[in-house]
């Protein structure tokens, strides 16, 4: 069997007719004369619909749409994704969610074509997404994430627009209304369970876990801040994230920086002003000095000079969201052993998320539902921009009291 090459094929002088030409699954394409500027844009479309055919040619049927089955639409469906979710020039996490989602949508109907795939497939589907143990919420998305994939194979002329239509009929499984389970509200963290682990955790985490409790920032945004992006200039400070949730809504994200999360940040400013405040690199090299500090028997020569033939791996500049949880988890697994040693008891498992809900609850709680919304950035879409100078001002009175 020929070994696939992702390699695009070239763009050829056929010297018996001096055209240019290009090889396409075994099959000539001839272009024009070589080397005109109208072989190549030729060059350029057909090289085009074949990639987005999932390197295959088309198979024309009665309504002129090519004859793919499931597996072959999504090839080009997840190149689409890698290149378009993106930001800031990054991928985004989208791309693997969808990859997760299509897992059984290939197993299932993968040598189905993908003009057959209709409504009761899709149900039969989403029933193997219930199978597998997803909550309600899970399934819907996933279900979601499956039509997203025939709409855009629909908007590349790929299948017919019937089979888009036909899927969006398949309503998303409501509360109540199905055998499914539930998932869980997030909740807040009691204060006892966050306060347990800043032994266990290094400076920089206390200092997140600390303004995302005082302010009800996101973890993303904890996690990101730089002195570029904080005005210290009046009484209430103002970050305003480089990049945040809703940015690609057109929506500008304001957080504003009290008293008390003024005097957790201050220590953190930086001179160099696009550096990361929070470095998990500088949070080993201070958990190495402590540990030397704390030894009692001084570090033999052999052991000085030993070197490891694997070494680990080096924490980075700055901290994700996934290594921030994965910090916390760490300071709550410590916790609990100390705690089993000198109490027999244990805290809970808790994540990063839950101190925005900490916040939120305090802030509904001493002053309403309105100033919640406007400290935490939400918002109906529709009422955005007129709420916009409101939310700042409200927001600004609030955390000038209490953050």
């Amino acid at each position: 069997m020929p070994i696939r090459s992702d390699r695009t094929p070239s763009y050829r002088l056929h010297k018996p007719t001096g055209q240019a030409v290009v090889t396409l699954s075994g099959r000539d394409f001839y272009l024009g004369r070589h080397g005109t500027p109208e072989s190549r844009a030729e060059y350029d479309r057909i090289i085009a619909e074949w990639l987005s055919l999932g390197r295959r040619l088309p198979g024309p049927n009665d309504d002129g749409q090519a004859d793919l089955t499931v597996n072959e639409m999504l090839v080009a469906y997840l190149r689409h994704a890698d290149a378009y979710y993106t930001k800031h020039g990054q991928p985004t996490k989208e791309p693997a969610n969808i990859r997760i989602a299509v897992r059984a949508l290939r197993q299932l109907y993968g040598n189905t074509l993908a003009r057959d795939f209709g409504p009761r497939s899709l149900k039969a589907l989403r029933q193997s997404f219930v199978g597998s143990g997803l909550c309600r919420n899970g399934v819907n998305k996933r279900t979601d994430q499956i039509k997203r994939a025939f709409k855009w194979a629909v908007s590349e002329e790929l299948i017919p627009s019937s089979v888009a239509e036909a899927l969006r009929t398949v309503e998303g499984l409501r509360r109540g209304r199905a055998d499914v389970r539930e998932s869980e509200p997030v909740r807040p963290v009691p204060d006892a369970f966050v306060d347990a682990v800043h032994p266990f955790v290094s400076r920089q985490v206390w200092a997140m876990i600390e303004l995302q409790r005082l302010t009800g920032m996101r973890p993303g945004e904890v996690v990101s801040m730089r002195t570029i992006d904080i005005d210290t200039t009046g009484r209430i400070w103002i970050y305003s994230p480089e990049s945040h949730k809703t940015e690609h809504h057109g929506r500008r994200r304001v957080i504003h920086l009290g008293p008390q999360a003024q005097a957790t940040l201050r220590p953190w400013l930086r001179t160099e002003l696009e550096a990361p405040l929070f470095s998990p690199a500088e949070a080993d090299v201070e958990r190495r000095a402590a540990m030397r500090a704390a030894r009692k028997t001084p570090v033999q020569p052999s052991q000085r000079n030993r070197t490891k033939s694997r070494p680990e791996k080096r924490p980075g500049d700055t901290y994700t969201v996934v290594s921030y949880r994965r910090a916390i988890t760490y300071g709550i697994a410590r916790a609990n052993r100390d705690l089993a040693r000198r109490a027999g008891r244990e805290i809970p498992a808790w994540h990063p998320n839950q101190l925005r809900h900490n916040a939120a609850t305090r802030l509904r709680k001493e002053f309403g539902l309105d100033a919640a919304r406007a400290v935490l950035g939400h918002s109906s879409p529709v009422v955005t921009e007129v709420y916009a100078e409101l939310d700042s001002k409200k927001a600004a009175e609030v955390m000038g009291l209490i953050g």
